[in-house]
């Protein structure tokens, strides 16, 4: 199957309804593997699919020109699910020249053995002349692997971006005016806080070195295709890039005999108020994708824990761990929880909270065995604080940075 972006460019990649996990992250929607074929007088295959779909791939681009005109096969980024199918293709396609840069080639000698492969090393700014068209490489670093680059069809104002601007979402259309926009960019937000946004400051720097290019089409290596709707995602992107906060307090927690649970529910009674969005999640009943995204524009943070075993409970300890891999920016938080002979859990939370390098608004809030009145009412004041802080960082939105 192939769906043609424009005369000549056509999408020939796979669509994996059902694939739920992506290293820890949870594909709800399924997931795509964008792969594109680009024919001048030569014929360039823009990245391949995961493994286990070569096959949809190379009928899709046999239909379209047969596999002994494939001249290039463009490499934009190693991971397996971009490059697993490969090997596959390289056998079909033996005449075919492999084009990415160094790092990539040391990716791709890694998981597989190129020894038969023709490869030709390209270095940022360099570019590949298929006649009639072309395509110009920017590496991107760190967006989100050493290896990772773009590749850009001047002639068309086509720019094939790999990781960014993606979103694990399955569907039948191709374009991002074809869906509802408002699911497509929950995705893109998904897929921005759980993959990309421990790399804020080299997305910046990679959309800074792209701002120049006349862009018509974004072609992303997962998900729908950019066409109409450009503009909204690449205002998303400022903003996520730099964490800016709004107004958004989150009170994430577990709870052994509910007296944290008691705490949390107070805490989200002195946060509530008009223009404060508060949300409450108990991380035994969220997921950690879930959790990542809403932390992505929240302003403050409580984290809640009692003490297990001298430490905090399990669920937190590991959504605790995975943010602190994403490296959220531009947070405030609190750790608050009860506590039967040493109040050991919420210091752990204060831990993290230091660790990931977020504004600590107070102390850990604890409370002994089941919270009194006055546990109750310290609590609404914390809620309050966070409120209050959730207000100023939005209304100073903009002076935040990667």
């Amino acid at each position: 199957m192939h769906v043609e972006l424009t005369d000549g460019i056509n999408w020939v990649g796979a669509i994996d309804w059902n694939v739920r996990d992506f290293h820890g992250y949870e594909t709800r929607r399924g997931s795509t593997y964008n792969a594109y074929l680009v024919q001048g007088e030569k014929t360039a295959l823009v990245d391949t699919v995961k493994r286990n779909f070569a096959n949809t791939l190379l009928a899709s681009v046999d239909e379209l020109t047969g596999l002994d005109a494939v001249d290039y096969v463009i490499v934009n980024h190693g991971e397996p699910d971009h490059s697993s199918a490969l090997p596959a293709v390289m056998e079909a396609c033996p005449q075919a020249t492999v084009v990415t840069n160094e790092k990539a080639v040391a990716t791709l000698e890694g998981y597989y053995d190129p020894t038969d492969w023709q490869i030709e090393v390209i270095n940022s700014g360099d570019s590949l002349d298929l006649g009639g068209r072309s395509l110009t490489f920017v590496q991107t670093p760190m967006v989100h692997w050493p290896d990772s680059m773009v590749s850009y069809c001047p002639e068309e104002k086509i720019l094939f971006s790999n990781d960014a601007f993606g979103q694990h979402l399955a569907s039948s259309h191709r374009f991002d005016d074809q869906m509802d926009l408002s699911v497509v960019m929950e995705e893109a937000k998904t897929y921005y806080a759980n993959i990309v946004m421990l790399y804020g400051r080299p997305i910046a720097k990679a959309m800074e070195a792209l701002g120049d290019l006349e862009i018509e089409i974004i072609a992303p290596a997962h998900g729908v295709v950019w066409r109409e709707h450009i503009p909204t995602i690449l205002d998303a992107y400022t903003n996520w890039v730099a964490c800016r906060p709004t107004a958004k307090v989150l009170v994430i927690y577990e709870s052994m005999w509910q007296s944290t649970d008691c705490m949390a529910h107070e805490i989200v009674k002195g946060a509530t108020r008009d223009g404060v969005e508060v949300k409450l999640l108990n991380v035994t009943r969220t997921g950690r994708t879930v959790l990542a995204t809403e932390v992505l524009d929240a302003a403050a943070i409580a984290f809640g824990s009692p003490t297990l075993n001298m430490t905090l409970m399990p669920e937190m300890a590991g959504a605790l761990t995975y943010l602190k891999g994403l490296s959220p920016k531009n947070k405030a938080a609190m750790a608050f929880g009860s506590y039967g002979w040493a109040p050991s859990g919420p210091r752990a939370i204060q831990q993290y909270i230091e660790e990931m390098d977020m504004k600590i608004l107070r102390e850990p809030l604890t409370a002994q065995w089941r919270p009194d009145e006055q546990a109750r009412e310290a609590c609404r004041q914390a809620g309050a604080m966070l409120a209050d802080y959730a207000e100023e960082a939005a209304a100073n939105a903009e002076s935040f940075h990667p």
